[in-house]
């Protein structure tokens, strides 16, 4: 029987590679904007050929969507959809320092697709209105446990914690000298009171 071995160190080198254009890609990604950044400037900061990117990489508009991919695995890997809201929310201050990159790249694809026909504007909206979902669901489930008030409107508030994280990313990424975790912990102290049912109520 023939050793599997070198095979699986091939891939496992494969894939190193892979995620190394990733990385390379999100990095200039956020200095230059998707537009302006080539496939030769990435093949060259992940230290291969344009050859040899285009082995893992068949196109770069394959390449954008790994780099995509890779950004929403991070994201749920590290989420709870099932936790306590405004716990979350305190945490995503963690991402901010976890993936630094993510967060600049993520704001720049947004601007360059608002336009309805950019490449992945539909990608980009429907990665938003999942994550409206997710915390629409949060807020039901948290009120149909009567951990949360039922006056609220779910959706809304969904869409108000979501426009609070995004602002944020913007700001961090204007002035990263902002005292993130305190300001993450503010707002979601204030969610919680916020969310909290009434006194009194059935």
């Amino acid at each position: 029987m023939s050793d599997p071995r070198p095979y699986a160190t091939l891939f496992a080198k494969g894939e190193d590679r892979k995620q190394r254009i990733i990385a390379v890609a999100q990095q200039l990604l956020v200095r230059n904007g998707w537009r302006s950044t080539t496939l030769e400037q990435i093949a060259r900061g992940a230290g291969i050929s344009p050859a040899g990117l285009l082995h893992h990489f068949e196109s770069k508009e394959q390449l954008l969507y790994a780099v995509l991919d890779d950004r929403d695995l991070s994201d749920d890997v590290h989420a709870d959809v099932y936790g306590d809201l405004p716990e979350q929310v305190e945490r995503v201050a963690e991402r901010f320092v976890r993936s630094p990159d993510q967060i600049g790249m993520f704001a720049i694809l947004l601007v360059e697709n608002l336009d309805p026909g950019a490449v992945v504007r539909g990608r980009l909206l429907g990665r938003y209105r999942s994550a409206v979902g997710l915390v629409t669901d949060n807020i039901v489930r948290g009120q149909r446990e009567g951990r949360y008030r039922a006056d609220l409107d779910p959706s809304v508030k969904a869409r108000e914690i979501l426009a609070f994280i995004t602002g944020m990313e913007m700001s961090w990424l204007l002035d990263p000298s902002i005292p993130l975790v305190e300001i993450f912990r503010g707002y979601a102290g204030c969610l919680a009171r916020e969310l909290a049912p009434c006194s009194g109520a059935s």
